[in-house]
C-alpha cells in the first residue's frame, strides 16, 4: 500500500499522551494510520518532522475575518493565510460584519466568500437580535455553526435583545441542538461608566479598561447561566477575561448547566499594565485585567472552568488603533488586535513555563473547541478516519516577534510585538495538504472548506 503523504520522525501528541518516533499516514485527505515511523506505509510524499511534535490541527473558534463589508481591515484570504502560518487548521468567523450575519442569505454570502479564498477550513456564527428570532431554524438549516448574542457594546454596535427575547432565543436554539455564545458584558454598566469617565476627562488607555469593570462580565455570565438553567439551552462564554468571570462559569458547571467557556492568550499573558506600556495597541473588549484577576483566571483555567483557548483575532488599521499616538485619547481608538500567529507560540510558552502540559495544550486548543462546536472528532483529533488536520510544532524554538509586518494579516497591530516566545508552528496540514511549511504559506487560496457540525 502506498499513501499520499506520511509525516514521520516526530512525537505524535494527543490529549491522552505522546508517542515518540512516530508519525501519521494520510490518503485522500484522511488519516489512515498512526504509529511508529518504521511501521508506516510507503508514500508518494514524505515529510520529516525532525523530532518535533505532531499535534492535532488547532481550532480557533473565535476570529473576526471582517468579510463581508469590512475587507479593508481583513478578509477570508488574509485571515486564513495568517491562520495557516500560525498552525491553525480551522477557524470560525464572527457575525458582526456588514451586513451582519443575521439572515440565511447573509450567512451564505459569508460562506461563499470563504469558499472562494480561504486557505484553511472555516465556519461562521450567526447573530441573534430582536429582529431575527423567527429566523433561527432557517439559520440552522443554512449552516450556522452556532449562535451569538452581543450583550455589551462592541465593534459594529450590534444591539442586544432584551432579556425576554434572550429567553425565547434560548428556547428556539435549544431545539436546533446547537450552542449559543455571548459577548458577556452588561451593557448598562459599561455605558454608565463610559459616560462617567468621558465626562470626567479620563482619556487614558487604562481608563477604557476601568470603564468596563469585572462586575460587568461576571453579572452577564451569571445571568445567562441562570437563563440557560431555566431553558435547558447549551451556552458558551466567549473571551472570558477575568478570574471572577471564570469562577462564575465554574459555579454554573457545578449546578449542571451546559455552559462552556473560552479565554484568550492575551488575558493569560498580559496584565493591565500593558496599557500603560503599549497604550491603545492593547485596547480590547473585554479589557485585559489586573494581576490578581489574571492569576485567578489561570487557577480557573487549570481547574476546568475554561474549556478552550481562542484569539478573538480582530484586525484594525494602524490609524484606527492610534499607533502613531498610542497614548492618545482612548475614546478615539478602536478595540481589538490580531492573534492568529501568536496563539500557538503563547500557549507553547506557557508549556515551557510549566503552567500547561503539551497534552493540556492539545486538549484546550484542538480537541475541546472542536467538541464544544460539534466538530469532533472530524476536527481536533488524530483518529484514523478523520480529517488529516495537523499542526507540527517546535516546542523549543526561542524567537521574538520583532516586527509586526512579518505577520500575514492585512493589518497586524498587536501588543505581542516585541514579546519573546518559546515554541512555534513549523508545518500546517489541512485535510492532507501542506498549507504552511518552512516559513512560507504554500497552500492555495480557496482550498479551505466549510465545516459542518455533527
Amino acid at each position: 500500500m502506498t499513501v499520499d503523504l506520511v509525516i514521520h520522525n516526530g512525537t505524535v501528541l494527543t490529549p491522552a499522551g505522546r508517542s515518540p518516533n512516530s508519525g501519521i499516514a494520510i490518503e485522500d485527505g484522511t488519516i489512515v494510520a498512526v504509529g511508529r515511523s518504521d511501521r508506516l506505509p510507503d508514500a508518494e510524499r514524505t515529510l520529516d518532522a525532525e523530532g518535533n511534535v505532531i499535534a492535532p490541527g488547532v481550532v480557533d473558534c473565535h476570529i473576526h475575518n471582517r468579510e463581508p463589508g469590512l475587507e479593508y481591515k481583513e478578509d477570508w484570504e488574509s485571515a486564513t493565510r495568517a491562520a495557516a502560518a500560525g498552525g491553525v487548521t480551522t477557524v470560525v468567523g464572527m457575525p458582526n460584519t456588514d451586513p451582519v450575519i443575521d439572515r440565511p442569505e447573509h450567512l451564505e454570502l459569508k460562506l461563499e466568500r470563504g469558499d472562494a479564498s480561504a486557505h484553511v477550513d472555516f465556519g461562521s456564527y450567526v447573530v441573534v437580535t430582536s429582529e431575527n428570532l423567527e429566523h433561527i431554524p432557517a439559520l440552522d438549516e443554512a449552516g450556522a455553526l452556532g449562535y451569538k448574542i452581543f450583550l455589551g457594546s462592541t465593534v459594529g454596535d450590534v444591539p442586544p435583545p432584551n432579556d425576554g427575547e434572550i429567553l425565547e432565543a434560548m428556547e428556539r436554539i435549544r431545539e436546533t441542538g446547537k450552542r449559543l455564545g455571548f459577548h458577556e458584558e452588561n451593557g448598562e454598566i459599561i455605558d454608565h461608566y463610559t459616560r462617567q469617565f468621558q465626562d470626567a476627562g479620563k482619556n487614558r488607555p487604562i481608563d477604557h479598561a476601568h470603564s468596563r469593570p469585572v462586575i460587568a462580565e461576571r453579572e452577564a455570565i451569571e445571568r445567562m447561566i441562570t437563563f440557560a438553567e431555566e431553558t435547558g439551552a447549551k451556552i458558551h462564554m466567549f473571551h472570558v477575561s477575568s478570574g471572577s468571570g471564570a469562577e462564575a462559569v465554574a459555579r454554573g458547571k457545578e449546578r449542571g448547566v451546559d455552559v462552556t467557556a473560552e479565554t484568550c492568550p492575551h488575558y493569560l499573558w498580559f496584565t493591565e499594565s500593558v496599557l500603560e506600556e503599549k497604550g491603545n495597541v492593547a485596547r480590547i473588549q473585554p479589557p485585559i485585567r489586573d494581576a490578581d484577576q489574571r492569576e485567578r483566571l489561570w487557577t480557573a483555567f487549570q481547574t476546568g472552568a475554561i474549556d478552550c483557548v481562542a484569539t478573538d483575532h480582530a484586525p484594525h488599521t494602524p490609524e484606527e488603533k492610534l499607533v502613531d499616538d498610542p497614548f492618545g485619547n482612548t475614546w478615539d481608538a478602536i478595540s481589538g488586535f490580531v492573534g492568529l500567529e501568536t496563539e500557538v507560540p503563547a500557549l507553547l510558552s506557557f508549556v515551557e513555563q510549566g503552567r500547561l502540559t503539551l497534552e493540556e495544550w492539545a486538549y484546550h486548543h484542538a480537541a475541546r473547541p472542536a467538541q464544544v462546536w460539534g466538530l469532533y472528532p472530524q476536527k481536533g483529533s488524530l483518529q484514523v478516519g478523520t480529517d488529516a488536520d495537523i499542526t507540527v510544532v517546535d516546542p523549543e524554538l526561542e524567537w521574538t516577534l520583532e516586527d509586526r509586518a512579518d505577520l500575514h494579516s492585512k493589518n497586524c497591530v498587536t501588543p505581542f510585538e516585541g514579546e519573546t516566545f518559546t515554541g512555534k508552528a513549523v508545518t500546517t496540514v489541512v485535510r492532507g495538504e501542506v498549507v504552511y511549511d518552512d516559513g512560507e504559506v504554500v497552500g492555495e487560496s480557496g482550498y479551505g472548506a466549510r465545516v459542518e457540525p455533527n
